[in-house]
């Protein structure tokens, strides 16, 4: 269920960074690590470079956020 939650969040907003996904979704970040990460290879999440703002309150420091980013599949 929580995958499912997590690629319809992250198609919906097109990019997200962990800690958010983690809060909005109650999931541990490590737990989310891994399904991101097996997205990220079968194509259809790319995590941003290190530093990479993600656009929101600026109050975090920009090297500790890891950002995803939506690429979908060639279906959607």
């Amino acid at each position: 269920m929580i995958l499912s939650e997590l690629t319809t969040y992250l198609a919906e907003q097109k990019r997200a960074a962990l800690i958010d996904l983690s809060h909005r979704l109650g999931s541990d970040p490590e737990a989310l690590r891994m399904m991101l990460s097996m997205l990220e290879r079968k194509g259809r999440v790319h995590k941003l470079p290190a530093g990479t703002a993600c656009g929101g309150c600026s109050q975090c420091d920009p090297a500790s956020v890891e950002i995803y980013e939506w690429l979908g599949t060639d279906a959607e």
